[in-house]
């Protein structure tokens, strides 16, 4: 059986490509659901693909996610630095989930400085652009590799 990673990604990411292209690029999230799933056929791990500008949606997929014994990559966007239900659900469903991030949040306003998530990732990438997506996929499969 193949490892299922979810891809979550959070509130105005389905605007990539047309917002705030100085910060975010002009790369879409349909492309970047085409780059996971070709990484994934790589991987050899099968990805399920999800965004919403909904809190509560991002709860129930990641409590899915626990319930099915699948990782987690997601990029919570601005419930990164709100969302104590976010912080709450993964707790809860015990996943293995990697936090990522486009641009640096660490360079940016004081306010996107805080993670609620982190504390509760295996790691976090931010920074890399698109790339970071690959850079997550990656790194869940080798956990799930040395578990």
């Amino acid at each position: 059986m193949k490892q299922s990673i979810f891809i979550l990604n959070g509130p105005n990411l389905n605007m990539l490509g047309k917002r705030e292209p100085g910060i975010y690029g002009a790369t879409t999230l349909s492309d970047i659901e085409a780059l996971c799933r070709a990484e994934a056929d790589a991987l050899g791990c099968e990805i399920v693909f999800r965004q919403s500008n909904h809190e509560g949606d991002l709860v129930s997929w990641i409590q899915e996610a626990g319930e099915q014994k699948a990782l987690v990559l997601i990029n919570p966007a601005a419930y990164t630095h709100t969302s104590i239900a976010l912080h709450d659900a993964i707790r809860a469903a015990s996943v293995t989930l990697v936090e990522v991030h486009l641009s640096n949040i660490h360079a940016r306003e004081p306010f996107r400085h805080h993670s609620y998530i982190s504390s509760l990732a295996k790691g976090v990438i931010c920074g890399f652009g698109v790339d970071g997506y690959v850079m997550g996929l990656r790194a869940l499969i080798k956990l799930a590799a040395s578990k």
